[in-house]
């Protein structure tokens, strides 16, 4: 694989992130629903350990919401490309 193929589909995805990530459901997944109906969901909201850059799924900063998701799907694709890239390349055996 080449680099264009890498940065076609590096683009893809980062085009992919922008449109469809402003999009995703407000509500809660299985497992945090379950928790909520059954009255349990309070026990496991406690301290984080670490604190996340891009909390909740939104940019911080932007207003608007659709644009700060859509910045924050953005920012997780880049984070995601850029630590798999840099693990490909120390990893590579030649």
């Amino acid at each position: 694989m080449n680099k264009r193929d890498i940065l076609i589909g590096l683009g893809i995805a980062l085009l992919v992130a922008m449109i469809l990530s402003p999009f995703a459901s407000p509500h809660p997944d299985g497992l945090e629903r379950v928790a909520e109906d059954n009255g349990f969901l309070e026990k496991g909201e406690v301290e984080p350990i670490v604190y996340s850059p891009i909390p909740d799924y939104t940019f911080p900063g932007i207003h608007n919401e659709k644009v700060a998701t859509a910045a924050a799907g953005i920012a997780g694709t880049l984070l995601v490309f850029v630590l798999g890239y840099g693990l490909a390349k120390v990893l590579k055996i030649k």
